[in-house]
């Protein structure tokens, strides 16, 4: 077959929804931050949590009738439970036919739920192919797992097939999140919710959800700021209250701060920011959270006199919509507040597993809404293919 070197910047293919490409000795590793935000940022747990791949994709036309792709995973596993599958969606001329589960790689195995220690199980790389592809020239997406870090070492197609980079289709959208937008619980990379929305309004994603990493970084916001997109939306705050890491003092002028930034670089772009989904442990307690033993979120009890300012989701949803209201009257009439609980609410409860991710039908029914709310005919994002 004919090998096609992810590290070559000439490479026939598109890495889309990657910004960011690090060659190893595993491979190239990829990841949805910037090279710039990397020099920035100095958490190793969110750098790694970037290379998780959600809505990223190899793009490629090809009339090639099989595709490999070549990669070292890296999966968390807790206790003795095994690590979930690293699924792998093949979509084809917009329709998705086909999906596999990458097997081996490293595995980052916790005692539990409730420590950050971990040891490193060595695995080895894996190979994904997908055959049986029908014949004449098609629009190609692999589809990269949202739940495990990947090392991208070649991709192969069929000896003589020709094979260009897939040029972005539609209007492009970025989405910027927590976990609960990067979707590890999805049960595929088609299942991620802002993946759900994009196939089905036909733009082009660039994911910027990164669980547990949402906290208004300004490095983000650069990120957004520097983007060719047309379309931005923000889902912010319950990572704010998880890592109790802003009080309302600090997180009004940050959530200010993000939008300035992104629109010295978008001045006209349609801006939905989205309050936090239902979380009840922490809708009227503030942070932080933590999981139990049995990966249930809890939330721990604020010292005494550590309340002043303390944020709930509750009273996270009131300052945004006040942020939006205060921005819209001074004419930024093109930003637009959506409330979380539109997208999950109350009702919806039967489907938080852990008490604060939905499942992959919660993630399904917040697709559905999001795009409703969006993309539908009088939503921010209406118009346009």
């Amino acid at each position: 077959m004919r090998s096609i070197d992810p590290a070559d910047p000439e490479a026939p293919i598109r890495l889309a929804g990657i910004l960011h490409r690090i060659p190893g000795a595993d491979g190239v590793v990829l990841s949805r931050l910037s090279a710039a935000a990397h020099r920035q940022a100095v958490d190793p747990v969110l750098l790694w949590t970037a290379g998780l791949p959600s809505g990223a994709r190899i793009e490629a036309v090809s009339d090639t009738t099989s595709i490999e792709v070549e990669l070292l995973i890296t999966r968390l596993a807790y206790g003795e439970e095994p690590p979930r599958p690293a699924m792998l969606d093949l979509v084809i001329d917009g329709e998705l036919v086909a999906g596999e589960a990458a097997d081996g790689g490293h595995i980052l195995r916790f005692p539990s739920r409730t420590t950050m220690d971990f040891e490193l199980e060595p695995g080895d790389p894996t190979t994904v192919r997908f055959d049986g592809l029908p014949a004449g020239e098609k629009h190609l997406q692999v589809w990269l797992p949202a739940n495990a870090s990947v090392a991208l070492r070649d991709v192969r197609v069929d000896d003589g097939a020709s094979v260009v980079p897939a040029a972005p289709t539609g209007r492009r959208w970025v989405h910027y999140g927590s976990s609960i937008s990067h979707c590890t619980e999805a049960d595929r990379p088609t299942g991620v919710w802002p993946v759900i929305v994009a196939r089905r309004a036909g733009v082009d994603l660039q994911s910027l959800a990164i669980a547990g990493q949402a906290h208004l970084d300004q490095f983000a916001a650069r990120t957004i700021r520097d983007l060719d997109v047309d379309l931005i939306s923000l889902k912010v705050g319950i990572n704010v209250v998880n890592g109790d890491t802003m009080r309302e003092r600090t997180f009004v002028p940050a959530v200010h701060g993000f939008l300035d930034t992104i629109r010295d670089g978008h001045p006209d772009a349609p801006i939905v920011l989205v309050s936090p989904i239902v979380c009840p442990v922490v809708e009227d307690h503030p942070g932080p959270t933590m999981n139990d033993a049995a990966g249930m979120c809890r939330a721990l009890e604020p010292a005494p006199g550590d309340l002043p300012g303390a944020l709930t989701l509750r009273r996270i949803r009131t300052l945004l919509a006040e942020v939006v209201a205060s921005r819209v009257a001074d004419g930024d009439e093109r930003l637009t507040y959506l409330d979380g609980l539109e997208l999950f609410g109350p009702d919806d409860v039967d489907l938080l597993p852990d008490g604060l991710h939905p499942d992959p039908e919660g993630y399904g029914r917040m697709a559905e809404r999001f795009y409703e709310r969006a993309f539908g005919s009088d939503g921010p994002f209406a118009g346009g293919g």
